[in-house]
């Protein structure tokens, strides 16, 4: 696999997820890192080379002008992963697994990974009223989610298959830390119990 280098804030869930497949499969990543409270991922140079969306992560594959680019937690964590024990070779289980990677982000990290940037970040004080008017509902979305994990996993080790796959991966990311978002894991102890046996996983990482 050519040189790869991640682009990322070590805070963000969505750019430890990368790391963690990458940690998951022996595959060695250079960091270059930026402080996304600063603007860091929105200098002029960050965006004509790294990302026109100025957000992080992104994967560069390569090193030079031949270098390619791909933005997308999710999608980094796909290209790192293909072909791996972390991609499930049933073709039902691998469409499975990419149905909870888009619950990931369509119903999980919106709101569990928001309310923590909110909450531990930003602090309460200092939301907007528009983001202070969307707390609750946000609270209610998440813990939604979380329940749907907690009865999903009462009856199976993994979100697919036998083994771990990348479904495991990026909802572990955020689900780890929800407690900085106001949400009770101990609520929901068949996530826990995953969350304990992901962090036993070999070539495990944790979050810095």
């Amino acid at each position: 696999m050519a040189d790869l280098t991640l682009h990322e804030d070590p805070l963000s869930g969505n750019c430890y997820k990368i790391r963690l497949t990458a940690a998951l499969l022996g595959i060695p990543l250079e960091l270059r890192r930026y402080d996304i409270m600063r603007g860091e991922t929105r200098t002029p140079e960050f965006l004509a080379k790294v990302n026109a969306n100025g957000r992080i992560p992104v994967l560069q594959i390569g090193s030079g002008e031949s270098a390619r680019f791909l933005p997308e937690s999710n999608a980094a964590c796909w290209y790192l992963a293909e072909g791996t024990g972390l991609v499930p070779g049933d073709r039902f289980d691998r469409a499975d697994m990419l149905r909870w990677m888009f619950f990931e982000q369509y119903n999980h990290e919106p709101n569990i990974a928001t309310l923590r940037f909110w909450l531990s970040f930003i602090g309460e004080a200092h939301l907007s009223p528009q983001q202070r008017a969307m707390v609750p509902a946000k609270r209610i979305a998440g813990e939604d989610a979380l329940e749907l994990m907690d009865n999903h996993l009462a009856s199976r080790v993994w979100f697919v298959g036998s083994e771990a796959s990348l479904a495991d991966v990026v909802l572990f990311a955020y689900t780890h830390v929800a407690e900085m978002g106001g949400f009770r894991l101990e609520d929901h102890k068949h996530v826990c119990a995953w969350l304990g046996r992901m962090a036993a996983l070999p070539g495990f990482v944790p979050m810095e």
